[in-house]
């Protein structure tokens, strides 16, 4: 018989995330101590946090963090940064020697704002700017990742057990209104530092628990688009996906679900016409970027998060709540490490999308 620990755990990863719909800043130490009941989901190959509202001195400027594998790749990327970006903000991004993680890159943290006289020749809108030169900088300079590109909010990820990560990066001394959080066990990808999770792209962020049997199709549509799949694992097509019909399509949250974890079209055929008609354009325009497979994901985004599992719910997720604040977790017991008194704890159904913002005129 074979021991725990010997086997393939293919509902293996956590995930976990909170947000103050009042905006309230909450130290880093409470997303790790999530992760600490659900210890045995990861395998040491990846964790990661997202955090939003940390950067408020600097919230009009893109947070840059970069994983460098030399000096020379540094400086070269720099350069390159320097012909596109004003760059207000150089410096190593702080870390925390411990034992438990090793063979770190050089991990860089920049603040910058697109060159308006970059963004005028080239004809194209601010974050469409930034999207491109990511995927520049990621396919082609070899050496060189950025990890993370929103406004006033950061991606921390590193090898190693997510509660270790967060002391590595030092996640005690930053506070954000929402945090997300995930603990690798990855099946069928390498484990290694970019693909860990949060996958970000500008403000949006993505960690996820499950497989995408869809990525070859996923991929193939979405790469018709600018974007450039090379992370070695599925979950980096999500993040692309969410960009692509939020920020590209001008899709609504409920509507992006709609499209990602889309009900049968049985389900559908059964629906109020107006709705009925609704999706059955959006699966008829976005066909390919259906996703299959076993999954829970928590979108972040700037003032908010998204909770979707998909339509089969094949992957745990719970929910909890107290006074303002909102809690998402693979399992009730990480919601009670953040919060014991936690109150209304539910489970969504399949492809039920659970949508959280933060209250209409808070300053974040």
């Amino acid at each position: 018989m074979k021991l725990e620990g010997e086997v393939r755990i293919p509902s293996g990863c956590a995930i976990a995330a909170l947000i103050s719909k009042d905006g309230k800043r909450v130290s880093g130490e409470t997303i790790i101590k999530a992760m600490l009941p659900m210890h045995d989901r990861s395998n040491g190959l990846g964790g990661g946090f997202a955090a939003y509202g940390i950067y408020p001195e600097y919230k009009e400027y893109y947070a840059l963090h970069m994983f460098f594998d030399s000096r020379d790749t540094r400086k070269a990327c720099e350069v390159f940064l320097k012909e596109r970006f004003e760059i207000v903000k150089s410096e190593l991004l702080p870390t925390r020697k411990i034992p438990q993680i090793t063979d770190e890159p050089i991990i860089w943290r920049y603040f910058v704002a697109p060159l308006k006289s970059v963004l005028e020749s080239m004809q194209l809108e601010e974050k469409e700017y930034v999207m491109r030169t990511v995927m520049k900088i990621n396919t082609e300079m070899k050496g060189a990742y950025v990890f993370s590109s929103g406004k006033n909010m950061g991606t921390f990820k590193a090898v190693g057990f997510p509660e270790d990560v967060g002391v590595f990066y030092r996640l005690d001394e930053y506070e954000g209104y929402s945090w997300t959080a995930h603990g690798r066990y990855p099946t069928n990808t390498p484990g290694w530092w970019g693909g860990a999770h949060p996958f970000t792209l500008l403000d949006y962020s993505i960690v996820h628990n499950g497989e995408i049997s869809s990525y070859d199709a996923n991929r193939r549509f979405i790469e018709m688009f600018g974007y450039k799949c090379n992370l070695q694992t599925d979950t980096e097509v999500i993040t692309y996906i969410m960009d692509y019909l939020l920020r590209i399509q001008g899709l609504s949250l409920e509507e992006a679900s709609s499209v990602v974890a889309a009900p049968f079209w049985s389900v559908i055929e059964n629906m109020p016409e107006k709705e009925k008609n609704k999706l059955k354009y959006l699966r008829t325009v976005f066909p390919s970027l259906l996703i299959t497979g076993p999954f829970s994901i928590i979108l972040g985004f700037e003032g908010g998060l998204m909770a979707l599992n998909d339509r089969l719910k094949l992957r745990s997720m719970v929910v909890g709540e107290k006074d303002d604040k909102v809690f998402i977790a693979s399992e009730e017991a990480a919601i009670r490490m953040m919060e014991p008194d936690a109150e209304n704890i539910w489970s969504p159904d399949g492809g039920e999308p659970v949508i959280i913002q933060v209250k209409d005129g808070v300053q974040l």
